[in-house]
């Protein structure tokens, strides 16, 4: 291996920072690293319970909150790392605190409308509502 590449991989020292839309990125949170700035600037990214923006740094012991691709992950930061990495190697640069996703039997069914049908019936409503288990007045 040569030079450059142990260093790429060696933890930053202990007080180091990076920014949390390079970190984001380099742990493999956002495929892109504009992705990743792109979700600090809409507010998705929030480090520590505050919103954050690019350049915020980040240092180990933070906790990021990002909101990405419909879900929401809750890591804790354990490294720094500038540069992006193998899935291996950035899967130990945090530990995630994601709580696993509800069982299947809870998510809602949406019910599917053919485009162009309109505005659902009154029957139609009344139906929606007892397969959601909503109640009416």
């Amino acid at each position: 291996m040569a030079a450059t590449e142990t260093a790429h991989r060696a933890p930053h020292p202990q007080g180091a920072t990076a920014r949390v839309d390079s970190w984001i990125w380099a742990v493999r949170l956002t495929k892109t690293r504009s992705q990743a700035a792109t979700a600090c600037r809409a507010g998705h990214v929030r480090v520590n319970g505050d919103r954050a923006k690019p350049a915020q740094t980040v240092k180990p012991g933070d906790e990021v909150r990002v909101f990405h691709a419909g879900r929401e992950r809750i890591v804790e930061v354990r490294q720094v790392l500038t540069k992006r990495v193998g899935a291996p190697v950035a899967a130990e640069a945090y530990t995630d605190r994601t709580p696993p996703p509800p069982p299947r039997e809870q998510v809602a069914v949406a019910g599917v409308r053919d485009r162009g049908a309109g505005r659902p019936t009154k029957r139609e409503r009344r139906e929606l509502d007892q397969l959601r288990g909503a109640r009416r007045p």
